[in-house]
């Protein structure tokens, strides 16, 4: 039985840890890592970004929705993508616009979309709701 372990030390499957690596594995290994990180360096990162469900209430039961609508999807800017919309009754005959929208969130943001939706007065008032989601 002693003999049979001796014939299993003798085998290293998976090298031995005293062992110096030798110095053209080292520039190989070292040569992949450089090029890995200027591979990397090179990509853009992760651009983080937010769906948003706007609600946009008009005046009265009179206001033009389509135009309302309009006048919503003409705001651009960078980082804004327009989605779907839809009319949701909210009483008396009195609909609201819910339009859908994805933002970057670094140059894009609540506040900015809210500001820029209000400045139609004619259509919008300025009970605006919006939520946000991904």
């Amino acid at each position: 039985a002693a003999a049979e372990e001796d014939d299993d030390d003798d085998i290293d499957l998976f090298g031995s840890d005293d062992e110096e690596e030798d110095q053209e594995a080292a520039k190989v290994r070292e040569e992949r890592l450089r090029q890995y990180a200027e591979k990397k360096a090179k990509k853009p990162g992760l651009i983080a970004k937010s769906s948003i469900l706007l609600d946009v209430k008009p005046w009265d039961d009179e206001t033009d929705m389509a135009k309302m609508e309009e006048c919503v999807r003409s705001i651009h800017m960078d980082g804004l993508v327009w989605g779907a919309s839809k009319l949701v009754p909210v009483g008396y005959g009195i609909k609201k616009l819910q339009i859908q929208c994805v933002v970057e969130d670094e140059k894009v943001g609540t506040d900015i979309l809210e500001e820029e939706i209000t400045k139609f007065e004619d259509y919008v008032s300025l009970g605006m709701g919006c939520g946000k989601g991904l």
